[in-house]
């Protein structure tokens, strides 16, 4: 069975390239607009990985990380935030709220995909 990653980011068109390069490594993959949506998500389902955007509406990534790391079973679900992002606080508050891994964009698929795999749970 492959692993599943949600992929939380208020681009459709960033969604649909990073669901190509996962779908094409072997990941299935869930998507979500935003850290509202991402949360909805986030509903008993398995996630071996989420990737988040930090700049989003309605909830934003950090946010949405704080909140799912409160759900039970999301609490030891590896997050990686892809992001423009790259304000050193930003990114301390990310690791504070237990983001893994801070990944810049544009980024580079392989890179990525070196990520993903190093940080995919079982």
């Amino acid at each position: 069975m492959s692993k599943t990653i949600l992929i939380v980011d208020d681009s459709f068109s960033l969604r649909k390239t990073l669901a190509i390069a996962l779908r094409d490594a072997g990941y299935a993959v869930e998507e979500a607009s935003d850290g509202k949506d991402g949360l909805s998500k986030l509903d008993g389902r398995k996630y071996n990985l989420i990737i988040s955007d930090v700049n989003m509406p309605n909830m934003d990534g950090i946010s949405f990380v704080k909140a799912a790391k409160q759900l039970p079973n999301y609490r030891f679900t590896p997050v990686i935030m892809l992001t423009t992002e790259s304000d050193p606080t930003k990114i301390q508050a990310g690791k504070d709220a237990g983001v893994r891994a801070w990944v810049l964009k544009p980024f580079q698929p392989p890179a990525l995909l070196d990520a993903v795999a190093k940080l995919v749970i079982a």
